[in-house]
């Protein structure tokens, strides 16, 4: 993979699909035309790409084929010390009953590490995506199940981070405000490239939302971040939407996208460059 960086790739992708979620019908060729004007504006070219198609395909059977491997297992574990359980209360048998206990406490263990395989966005580690939807999304609808606050957040002139200062700090920023996302207590997730989501309960109002957002890019605002040759500061734009239970996501997630780009308008007057 040395003609693109992984991470790009990631983020290119990730826009080309939030792009397509919208449309009814995609054909090789729409998707590819999509991905190849997002790649342009990351000023990337995509050469060989046969061969690092088979490289990725690869790497995401390899990953997958090892979950599998793992989750079977902990299922062959599960049910026979689930068998063994009943034995032991059957039989009165504290010593075996104590066995099984510690065996299934380890279990637990390596169920939870699979879940963040599963779950966790590698570079920023909050949520990716298909924990959002496994846990919000009920599975038969594709409906959301109960109702709440969804935000999106963008970060504003992220390209021009990418191309001055590179994408290894690019990545350190995307860092920093997941990290800033999280501290709310609130859930996260990586929604795609520099895109994030919050989803707060029913309990939070929208405009309590836009309160805990307002505070947080402020916080944000007041921090200097360490470039090659300088220090800037970042902001993000953000756009807050009620959800009630069997409403669709994409439906909510466009009503607080069209939001956040009349934020972006009125942020970006404010702050109009990275470099203040």
């Amino acid at each position: 993979m040395d003609n693109i960086n992984k991470e790009t790739l990631k983020i290119i992708s990730n826009e080309t699909k939030n792009s397509i979620d919208q449309l009814h019908i995609v054909t090789p060729a729409i998707y590819a035309s999509i991905f190849a004007k997002f790649a342009s504006n990351h000023n990337t070219t995509i050469e060989n790409d046969n061969e690092l198609s088979s490289e990725l395909l690869t790497i995401e059977s390899v990953t997958l084929t090892n979950l599998q491997v793992e989750i079977s297992k902990n299922v062959k574990i599960l049910d026979s010390n689930t068998i063994k359980a009943i034995g032991a209360i059957q039989n009165k048998d504290e010593r075996k009953l104590h066995e099984v206990l510690e065996e299934t406490k380890k279990l637990k263990e390596e169920i939870e590490e699979l879940k963040i395989s599963l779950y966790q966005d590698e570079l920023t580690k909050v949520h990716n995506r298909k924990w959002l939807h496994d846990t919000y999304i009920d599975h038969d609808t594709r409906k959301f199940q109960d109702g709440g606050v969804l935000a999106i957040i963008d970060l504003n002139y992220f390209k021009i981070v990418n191309d001055i200062h590179g994408h290894i700090l690019g990545d350190k920023v995307l860092i920093f405000i997941a990290n800033m996302l999280q501290k709310s207590g609130f859930d996260t997730i990586r929604y795609g490239g520099d895109e994030f989501i919050m989803i707060f309960p029913q309990t939070i109002t929208e405009e309590s939302a836009k309160k805990i957002l307002y505070k947080i890019r402020e916080d944000m605002l007041s921090k200097k971040i360490k470039g090659r040759d300088s220090s800037f500061r970042m902001s993000f734009s953000f756009g807050v939407a009620n959800y009630k239970e069997g409403d669709e996501l994409s439906s909510i997630v466009e009503i607080a996208d069209a939001k956040m780009y009349e934020d972006k308008q009125k942020i970006k007057k404010r702050v109009p460059s990275i470099n203040i």
